[in-house]
């Protein structure tokens, strides 16, 4: 802490909204117009907003939306963190760090077991307990052909749907999904609206050229969905070919997803699908005939996830195989999950117990490396190859993998 002012923590109220959104440019360097300020206050106004003050002046800040974040087996309430910042005047006081140390308060209080971030910087958020959770893969479809399948496609007809219409038809198929996929978050009306399709925003004001945001359906009216894409495209110019940037694609089947691909590549005067965050077991990658047309360009952290209350956590996620192993973990920042615990599992169905021993471990690790392979994503044995968990049992991280296992592996395309 600078000697010369003392930094304190106080809520960020309505009045410092302009302030915040200000804070938050500068650190980002952000330009803001008028209505790019209006949008990101009424994201605020919506959070838990911790500022870090030096007397009058907002320093720094941390805000949290509560969500619910699919984990294996059931969803958990979620600190998801967002307007992170400390203004370039006053790092390296402890800003950060009293802010965090505030939110695991805050999320004690309030019966939140879990956090998690997008990180603009990843070097940060690991030593405050942050692991990588998701990856993705950004994918690039060629085109200038028909996409090339292996299978059939749904036979079902395709239909543009107007946005404002998405949250009442989708809505119920994106929540049934979620039990298939870990790492997504539940949405009510108001995020579909306002973070999903940008309802409140200027669809006119389009970066990169691309056009207003579509909504392709799979299915009949009136019927159940059996998919659906979000995407924008631009046509040709200066920056190439047509384009088509999918937002989000979600399929009950292989073959429904074939249909929706098929579709965005079949778009006219358009050379290129871009995908920007898929899951890395997406079937398009073995349904495709032809990977030449459609390509990995990029693999990435996606949520980062912090277990602010281990025990309630594990004990909440379901489990695919019997577990019985005592894990010595490390957490500085919250002493409630710092020590050594048995965790038992009796597999699918079964009751887990979380408990304190002073039985020896099987495998020592940071609650960073229990965030990244909590979700089933990032296996055990993994972080042991890379010395990152220490396995005092030999077979005692593929015990624990078999037991984290999901049929799917965790996913995160929404950036909030």
């Amino acid at each position: 802490m600078d000697p010369r002012t003392e930094l304190t923590l106080r809520d960020i109220g309505d009045a410092d909204l302009d302030r915040a959104v200000e804070l938050a440019a500068l650190a980002f360097h952000l330009k803001l117009d008028d209505k790019d300020r209006a949008q990101q206050r009424a994201v605020l106004r919506d959070t838990d907003r911790i500022g870090a003050y030096d007397g009058e002046t907002l320093a720094g800040m941390a805000a949290a939306h509560h969500l619910r974040l699919a984990v294996p087996g059931t969803q958990l309430p979620c600190a998801a963190l967002d307007f992170v910042v400390v203004a370039p005047t006053h790092r390296r006081r402890g800003a950060l760090s009293a802010m965090m140390a505030e939110t695991w308060r805050r999320c004690a209080a309030e019966g939140l077991p879990l956090a998690c971030l997008w990180a603009s910087e990843s070097a940060i958020y690991g030593r405050f307990g942050f692991g990588a959770a998701t990856e993705a893969y950004r994918i690039d479809i060629d085109a200038t052909r028909p996409l090339a399948l292996r299978i059939a496609p749904d036979a079902r007809p395709l239909r543009l749907l107007a946005p404002a219409d998405a949250p009442a038809e989708l809505g119920a198929f994106h929540e049934e999904q979620l039990a298939f996929g870990a790492g997504r978050f539940s949405r009510d009306v108001t995020w579909w609206r306002r973070h999903v399709l940008d309802l409140e925003g200027d669809e006119d004001d389009d970066d990169d050229d691309y056009g207003p945001l579509r909504v392709v359906v799979l299915g009949d009216a009136g019927r159940p969905p059996g998919g659906y894409a979000l995407y924008r495209t631009r046509g040709s110019g200066d920056d190439g070919p047509g384009a088509v940037a999918v937002q989000e694609l979600a399929a009950e089947s292989a073959p429904a997803a074939a249909a929706l691909w098929s579709y965005l590549v079949g778009i006219d005067l358009t050379g290129t699908v871009r995908a920007y965050a898929r899951p890395l077991d997406d079937p398009l990658l073995l349904f495709a005939a032809d990977r030449d047309q459609v390509r990995v360009t990029r693999q990435e952290p996606c949520l980062w996830l912090r277990l602010v209350d281990a025990g309630a956590a594990l004990t909440a996620r379901s489990w695919a195989a019997p577990v019985d192993l005592v894990l010595a973990v490390r957490d500085a920042a919250v002493p409630a999950n710092d020590g050594r615990f048995r965790l038992t599992a009796g597999g699918p169905g079964a009751p887990t117990t979380w408990t304190p021993t002073t039985d020896d471990a099987d495998l020592s690790l940071d609650v960073r490396e229990l965030g990244s392979c909590y979700l089933g994503g990032v296996p055990v044995r993994r972080l042991v190859q890379a010395g990152l968990v220490t396995e005092h049992t030999p077979g005692a991280a593929r015990l624990l993998d078999a037991a984290l296992a999901t049929e799917w592996l965790p996913f995160t395309g929404e950036d909030y």
